[in-house]
This record gives C-alpha cells, sequence and structure tokens, in this order.
C-alpha cells in the first residue's frame, strides 16, 4: 500500500543523533539508512515497532526478513529504488509486518533522500509507525461512508416511489410504480411480489420480473405456511437472512424458488387503518442480512405504500359506484330514427368520483311517423359539477325534460319548464342544456339554448359551420332570476347533412378560448368521415388524445335524403308579443316548411294565412302565440296550420270599409283556405284551417 501523498519529512543532517522527542511521544521509530555501508540504524522505538530487542537486530537490513514477508519486502524495495531513480525526495508506503506471535501487523514508514552534488543517494532517514489503529479506524470510517450512503440511496428511493405514489390513482398505478425499475430494483431487490387480502386469502397482484411466477402462489390462504400470509396474520414484517433460514422457515415455498439464488428477503405487511389489506415481498441475491436501518426504511415503505393501496382501492370502489350511476342516468340505447343515421358517444375525465353531469337524448316526439321523415328531439346537456351528485341531478333533469318535449310542448316551452324543475329540486346545481327539435321530412330545425355552446353543422361540400343561435340563462338559474325566456331560433337541414351536439369538454382546451375551440372543432368535423359513427369514434379519440378534466358528450344526427315528403310532419315555434325576431323566425320555419313539403302553387297562400293568424293572434289578445304547421293523411295531402292563444274570446268577421285595412283577416282566411274553424283549448283556442296540396308521391 503506497502512501504517494506522504509530506516531506524536515530532519536535521545528523539525525537520528538528536531524534525528536515529539517522535517518541507519538509511538514513532527513527530510522537512519546509509547507502554507502548499508547499515540500516533504527532506535528503541523503532525496533519496538518491528516486535524486535536490540539483541536481535545487527544494522543490515536482511535482519528484518524474519518480520517483514517476502511480497511486502519485495513490493518495499520496489517502491524505494523507484523513488531514488525518478529523484523523489520522499516516499510513504504501507506495509505488514509479522510480530514473534505470527499475527500481522499494518506499519507505515515515511523516509526522506538525502543525495549529494550529483544527485545520487547517499542516505535515507525517516519514521515507522505502528499503523493498525489509524487503518482501522479509516476502513471503518470507509465502511459507515458506505453504509451512509447505501441507506442514503436507499431513503432516496423510498421518497421518490413515495412522491410518485402519491399520483397512482387505481390499484394497477400502484403496482407500475413498485414494478418500474428506476423504483424499487434501486434499493437491491431482485424479485418482487405483492399480495391484497380478499375473504381470508391472499391473491396475488403483482410479481417480477417476468419468469418468476411461482405455480399455485396465485391465490393462498392467510393461514398457510408462506411468508405473505404470515406477515398479515402477525402484523410483523418479516427478515429473511440467508438461504438457509429461508429454506427452514418455508419449505413449502422454498424449492420453487431456488432458481433464483435468493440470499436474503423482506415480506412486509402492508397496514391500513390498523387492517391488513395485503403483503409485500422483496427478495434479494447479493446480500445476507439486513441493518436497523434498513430494516427501518423499509417497513416505512411498506406503510407508504398501504396508504397509496388503500387511496387507490377507495378511488375505485367510488369510481365503479358513480360509472354506474351515471350508465343508469344515460338512455340505455338510442330509439332508431326514421330519415336519419345516428350516433352518440361519451368519454368519462377519468377524475375517479369525479364523475360529472354530462348527458345526451334522442326523443321521438309527437307527429312523426313510422318511416321516413319522422320528428326527433335531441338534447345535449350538462350540470354543474363533478361528483355523484351532479350525475343524479343530471339523471332527475334529463327524465323531466324527455317528458316535457314527449308530451308535445314547444321548444322554449320544454327549456323553461326544465328550468323551474331544476329550481325547485333544492339543489344549488345549474346545467347547461341545447334542445334542438328536428322535422326529418322538412329538414327545418327548431333550437333553444340554455348557457349551452352552439351546435355544428357539417354541409353537403364537406364544410363544417358554427350555428350561432340565440340563447338564454342556464336551467335552475332563469328560474331563480325570473327570466324563462327561451328565443327559438330555426335553421334549415339539408338531406345529407350532419347536426352536431356536443359538451364543452370536446371544445375546451387549455390556453385557448372558445371560439379557438370551436374553430378547431369545425375544422376536424370537415375533415373527418361522412359516416356518424366513424366520426363520433375519431372525435371521442381526439379528446382522449388530448385528456382534461371535464367528460365529453356527443350527439351526431345527419339526415338521409328523402324520396318524397311524408305526411304526419309537424313544426311548432313560439311566438312573443313584441319579440320581432321570433315572429322573424316563425315566418323562416314556415317558408321553409312550405317549399319543403312541395305545397305547390299554394305556398303563398299558406305563408299569407299563417302570418295573419299569427298576426291576429298578437295584436286581439295581448299574449303569445304558438304556431304548428303539419301535413294529414286523408283523402289528398292537406297542409293544416293552427295558431294557438291565451285568450278565449273567438274571433269576428268584421266588414272593412273602402279604404279600411282593419277586419280583413278572417275574410282572407275564409277566401284562400280550403277549410277552417275554431278549437277551445285549455285556457285559450285555437285558429286553424287546411289546404288541399298536390300530392308529390
Amino acid at each position: 500500500m503506497v502512501d504517494r501523498g506522504a509530506s516531506a519529512l524536515s530532519l536535521p543532517d545528523d539525525w537520528p543523533a538528536h531524534p525528536d522527542p515529539i517522535l517518541a511521544l507519538n509511538r514513532m521509530g527513527s530510522f537512519d539508512w546509509d547507502l554507502d555501508n548499508g547499515l540500516f540504524h533504527m532506535d528503541a522505538q523503532a525496533l519496538e515497532v518491528f516486535d524486535l530487542r536490540p539483541d536481535e537486530y545487527d544494522g543490515h537490513p536482511e535482519s528484518l526478513a524474519s518480520r517483514v514477508p517476502p511480497p511486502e519486502g519485495y513490493r518495499l524495495d520496489g517502491l524505494v529504488s523507484q523513488a531514488m531513480k525518478d529523484g523523489s525526495e520522499n516516499y510513504g508506503a504501507y506495509f505488514r509486518i509479522r510480530l514473534r506471535d505470527g499475527t500481522l501487523r499494518w506499519t507505515h514508514t515515511q523516509g526522506c533522500i538525502r543525495r549529494d552534488g550529483t544527485g545520487r543517494p547517499r542516505r535515507i532517514i525517516g519514521i515507522v509507525r505502528d499503523a493498525t489503529r489509524e487503518l482501522a479506524e479509516s476502513a471503518a470510517r470507509r465502511e459507515q461512508a458506505a453504509q451512509d450512503a447505501a441507506l442514503r440511496r436507499q431513503t432516496n428511493v423510498v421518497q421518490l416511489t413515495t412522491a410518485a405514489l402519491a399520483h397512482a390513482r387505481t390499484v394497477q398505478d400502484v403496482i407500475d410504480v413498485l414494478k418500474d425499475t428506476h423504483g424499487l430494483v434501486h434499493l437491491g431487490a431482485t424479485s418482487l411480489v405483492m399480495g391484497l387480502v380478499e375473504a381470508g386469502r391472499i391473491r396475488l397482484v403483482a410479481e417480477g420480473p417476468e419468469g418468476s411466477f411461482v405455480p399455485g402462489t396465485e391465490v393462498t390462504r392467510i393461514d398457510e405456511p408462506y411468508p405473505m400470509g404470515e406477515v398479515v396474520r402477525t402484523l410483523a414484517p418479516a427478515f429473511i437472512e440467508s438461504p438457509e433460514e429461508f429454506a427452514e422457515r418455508y419449505p413449502l415455498l422454498w424449492p420453487d424458488i431456488t432458481e433464483l439464488h435468493i440470499t436474503a428477503a423482506a415480506y412486509l405487511p402492508l397496514i391500513a387503518q390498523g387492517r391488513p389489506i395485503g403483503a409485500m415481498g422483496l427478495l434479494y441475491d447479493d446480500r445476507r442480512g439486513f441493518t436497523v436501518d434498513e430494516r427501518n426504511v423499509l417497513v416505512a415503505l411498506g406503510s407508504s405504500i398501504a396508504q397509496s393501496l388503500q387511496r387507490a382501492m377507495l378511488y375505485e370502489q367510488e369510481k365503479d359506484l358513480a360509472q354506474g350511476l351515471q350508465q343508469a342516468m344515460l338512455p340505455r340505447a338510442i330509439p332508431s330514427v326514421p330519415g336519419a343515421d345516428v350516433a352518440v358517444r361519451y368519454r368519462s375525465a377519468k377524475l375517479g368520483r369525479d364523475i360529472g353531469g354530462d348527458w345526451y337524448d334522442l326523443i321521438p316526439l309527437p307527429g312523426g311517423t313510422s318511416s321516413g321523415g319522422g320528428r326527433v328531439g335531441a338534447v345535449i346537456g350538462d350540470v354543474q359539477g363533478h361528483d355523484t351528485h351532479a350525475a343524479a341531478v343530471m339523471g332527475q333533469l334529463r327524465i323531466v325534460l324527455k317528458a316535457y318535449a314527449a308530451e308535445g310542448h314547444t321548444p322554449a316551452t320544454v327549456m323553461a319548464r326544465a328550468s323551474v324543475f331544476l329550481h325547485e329540486l333544492d339543489t344549488e346545481r345549474f346545467a347547461t342544456c341545447l334542445y334542438a327539435e328536428v322535422d326529418l321530412s322538412t329538414g327545418v330545425v327548431q333550437v333553444v339554448r340554455a348557457g349551452h355552446i352552439d351546435p355544428l353543422v357539417r354541409q353537403l361540400d364537406g364544410t363544417s359551420r358554427r350555428m350561432t343561435v340565440a340563447g338564454g340563462l342556464p336551467l335552475g338559474l332563469s328560474a331563480e332570476f325570473g327570466t324563462l325566456e327561451y328565443p327559438v331560433s330555426t335553421i334549415e337541414f339539408d338531406p345529407g347533412e350532419t347536426l352536431l351536439l356536443c359538451t364543452d369538454g370536446l371544445v375546451e382546451q387549455p390556453g385557448a378560448d372558445l371560439d379557438d375551440g370551436m374553430r378547431t372543432l369545425a375544422a376536424l368535423i370537415a375533415s373527418g368521415p361522412v359516416d356518424v359513427r366513424d366520426l363520433a369514434d375519431l372525435l371521442i379519440d381526439v379528446a382522449e388524445e388530448r385528456g382534461g378534466e371535464d367528460d365529453v358528450a356527443l350527439l351526431l344526427l345527419r339526415r338521409r335524403g328523402l324520396a318524397a315528403p311524408r305526411p304526419g310532419g309537424r313544426l311548432r315555434q313560439h311566438v312573443g308579443p313584441g319579440d320581432a325576431e321570433a315572429l322573424s323566425e316563425a315566418r323562416h320555419m314556415i317558408r321553409a316548411a312550405v317549399r319543403a313539403w312541395g305545397t305547390g302553387e299554394r305556398s303563398d297562400e299558406v305563408e299569407l294565412v299563417a302570418d295573419e293568424l299569427i298576426t291576429n293572434a298578437l295584436m286581439h289578445t295581448e299574449g303569445s302565440a304558438i304556431v304548428t304547421l303539419r301535413v294529414l293523411d286523408g283523402t289528398g295531402r292537406r297542409l293544416r296550420v293552427e295558431v294557438e292563444d291565451s285568450s278565449s274570446a273567438l274571433p269576428r268577421r268584421r266588414e272593412a270599409g273602402e279604404s279600411g285595412v282593419s277586419g280583413r283577416g278572417l275574410l282572407l282566411v275564409d277566401l284562400l283556405t280550403d277549410v277552417w274553424g275554431v278549437e277551445a283549448r285549455g285556457s285559450g283556442k285555437c285558429v286553424w284551417c287546411e289546404f288541399l296540396v298536390p300530392d308529390q308521391g
């Protein structure tokens, strides 16, 4: 052992005639080696270091052969020769000597080489000392440092593993963290097993590396003589410090793992709230035994894993409960719709129990037909919040909204009544919603919106456009603030076009505003497949890749081309007093319907009469009007126009003067229609008329 870092000796030329007393006090012996005559003088302390009496040493280096083993002597001779050859002034080295009793002792020497004027070595003076204690302390320090470093590494891995487990939501997430090659393997373990307690048994849920599975251990009883069962029974860890101990304690398991060359193992009970939920085993092939610190670290690791597992189990239970609740609240099946292709999709945000109130629905409406162009209500909505309460509110709201629509109420009335219902539920939740009443025979779509995002339409040329429609407050808030007006927007929906309704989870992106998200969605729809099911899959896949913390509900409805208009179609529009926009939309709806239904030369007559009836209702009843258009079966094709109001007063024919304008309404109705009349309707009346129109079949 060479000490190249030895400090230079500073000794007088006549030394050791007057040795420094400090050397003696420090139990260091001195020597003076005359290279010319070969004599190697040592003082009494040096002789003591070599365990020699004065009469046993004659001053020649060869006399030290009995104390210096040959290998050590060769090494020292080589060291000194090299120092003299390369011009060094000092050298130092550790070497062993054999004492009188035959034991070996570590010794240290330092020498100072004196040279003449030509640089030739003439003399070496130096010291020797017993280095046994020094090296032992140094070795102890190195060993302690190594243990401390190993403990720091293990503690660091435990801390990193605990941090990783904090993000684990499912049991599989916990398993993945533990089997990560950058995780527990750094603790030195070569194999890992973990099992969970289930009904008096332990079910193996993780084992590694691949190929280390022991047949017959997938499910074991807790009372069987296996290590995981033992730690679950005793609630105490089991540390196995040798192969012999493993074979003795667990004779059933040992023969099956001998090929793994296990030398030690640590089995830890996984305890949460005082109850064992599982066990974990770490197996090693390069160690024997565990220090107290290592045991403490592993016990702390087991506690951390147990807490993570318990959180994961609760998370999965709550998620299953919430998903089951939500699936029960969503429609079990979407009815087939004559004249349309429909696709619906739902994506959970995967936040455990944080499953929200997004929903969709498709509602067959009165006046539809069994084939061709039926009437259908398409609903998309989102209850505020992400929890089981949101899902429960969603289910109730979906049911009542479906009931109101199926009763035949106008879109505005459906939305207003749903808002009142949500307000009266005595919940703090509100909901956004969009309801579209689609007549597939005419392609006329009446839309009401309660705080929800606009629908989109994919057109025949492949482009996609956002349909900006008027809207009211979210459901629940409108009733709270006494504002139950929901304007109805009418849009045309041609054969081959696709209507898209979705919740904001499909649109909103971190760092982007809603308009940017709508433009991105429109571009995606335009470039997507024509088939609604394929397009729905594409949109959900994109939402899945993007992630996000919101659910996604999606409804796609594509209108098929119709060979001919079908009887039984019906359109309704609510027009409030003084609402010029609603009146304009009603006129637009009538114009689109008569054109789609093929009324031929009577189109102008139908539009004129319908407009007259609406105007009369608004002028003479001080209330709102509901206009309904429908095609009837019977002798020939008939188009029926109905206008309901809240007044029970019957309309009267009045003679208008030559220059008068007022009073000609009913005369016009009587002149242009084939038949007309008045019916009492609950709190008001309905003025109706019918037109025979050309048969398009």
